[in-house]
């Protein structure tokens, strides 16, 4: 009989494998990389204008969106490309589409960004 490790362990083992992928997309993946500078700069950006707790919270969520959308993002590519490695329509589809919702998700966190820092720069 195969021993079965504690639930416990296996949590332990999932967060060890999902802060590996996140090191392994802020190590390899530009997108990503610029999307962390732009989260850093506007976090430096909260302290320096002493931005709210509610405001806090809604940049954090839009940090943590955008960044997670492109890792989701890259994941659907890095697949695509695997699966159907040649140029293929369907493909470049399901690419586009990955990459529509990061710029959709984008747009809103800088909407998010210009409504808690406009008033604070003017």
């Amino acid at each position: 009989m195969i021993k079965q490790e504690s639930f416990f362990i296996n949590r332990l083992k999932s967060v060890g494998y999902a802060f590996r992928g996140a090191l392994l997309l802020l190590k390899t993946e530009a997108s990503i990389q610029v999307q962390f500078v732009i989260g850093f700069c506007v976090t430096v950006a909260g302290f320096y204008f002493k931005i709210s707790a509610f405001e806090w919270l809604i940049q954090c969520l839009a940090i943590g969106l955008v960044i997670s959308m492109e890792g989701i993002n890259t994941a659907i590519e890095e697949m695509a490309n695997f699966i159907h490695p040649e140029h293929h329509k369907k493909i470049g589809l399901i690419k586009d589409i990955a990459a529509g919702a990061v710029f959709i998700a984008s747009v809103f966190a800088c909407i998010a960004g210009l409504i808690i820092y406009i008033p604070k720069i003017f």
